[in-house]
């Protein structure tokens, strides 16, 4: 962690606090949190009280991104509900600050989440967000692919070079999911291991800012290709989630591993337009455009969609 928050941003978030029950008229401390290149977190210290929270900041027009602070909002209660979110203390408007309880836990290593014993405690969280409550919000990837597009062209960013090859690829695989049709669920739609904490029972998840209805598939695409999971890692994070390993939902997770990729890459795209910060995003665009195209080619893709749309 960084040094405690100074300035006027501290003055602006005490002024939103006394708002909140918890933290009104107490002296209050803040650490900024890392992880995440979209918004900033502050840990909150209460003086004289023990519990601690976490007050969350929207990025620059992050709502050019798909994002719905009232959706983010109500999936965290939702997930909350589930135990497996953490637990929303309060959501200061205007400003839009989520204020949740800190979580006492670890931190998921990349290295963790190859191991057979995290995979299934991943996999038993990720079902019961799919199996709670509807949230609003839909998360239809090949629109908000095509939503990034157009906005990233209005703002003067030409189109990839691998765009053309990638939507086909988009396409083709929407036809084949549309065969075998799945109940939308809710989802989180971001799972980097940066986003877990084991808490010492489950595996909680944090960041839902992109959590939507949608198909839950992507979600166990989104865990396996940011994740570099194998393909044996794939069969055990399905069977731990499904109880079994069918083809067709096999084949389906690594569909969603290359919709994942096209996402994150044309996330990328629209972010050159829009970002403030000092991150190459031309780079981090090509880096998921070049992984997308390769899982998108040749014979085991043609397999993947048949077999997928199989069901």
């Amino acid at each position: 962690m960084d040094e405690e928050l100074r300035g006027d941003l501290r003055d602006q978030l005490v002024a939103a606090l006394q708002r909140v029950p918890e933290t009104a008229g107490h002296e209050l401390a803040f650490t900024p949190l890392s992880g995440g290149i979209t918004n900033r977190n502050y840990l909150i210290a209460v003086a004289g009280a023990a519990d601690r929270y976490v007050i969350r900041l929207a990025g620059n027009d992050t709502h050019l991104l798909g994002i719905s602070r009232e959706v983010e909002h109500a999936a965290t209660v939702a997930a909350a509900g589930v135990g497996i979110g953490p637990e929303v203390v309060a959501f200061i408007r205007p400003e839009g600050y989520l204020v949740t309880r800190f979580i006492v836990g670890s931190p998921v290593s990349l290295e963790a989440i190859h191991q057979p014993a995290t995979l299934t405690r991943v996999a038993d969280s990720l079902r019961r967000i799919h199996g709670g409550p509807a949230t609003p919000g839909l998360f239809v990837p090949l629109r908000i692919v095509e939503a990034y597009r157009a906005l990233a062209s209005s703002r003067g960013i030409a189109e990839p070079a691998a765009w053309e090859r990638a939507y086909a690829a988009g396409r083709q695989i929407e036809r084949a999911l549309l065969d075998a049709p799945i109940e939308l669920r809710p989802c989180h739609n971001d799972l980097l291991n940066a986003n877990f904490i084991d808490d010492g029972d489950r595996i909680r998840i944090v960041d839902w800012e992109y959590a939507g209805m949608g198909d839950p598939f992507f979600d166990l695409g989104n865990v396996s290709v940011n994740h570099d999971l194998t393909s044996d890692e794939d069969a055990a994070l399905l069977e731990a989630y499904e109880g079994s390993v069918r083809k067709p939902r096999l084949a389906r997770l690594g569909l969603m591993r290359i919709v994942s990729d096209f996402r994150e890459a044309m996330w990328g795209v629209l972010q050159q337009a829009i970002s403030t910060l000092d991150v190459d995003f031309v780079a981090y665009a090509d880096e998921h455009f070049d992984r997308l195209l390769r899982n998108a080619s040749g014979p085991a893709f043609s397999d993947q969609l048949r077999e997928a749309a199989r069901g």
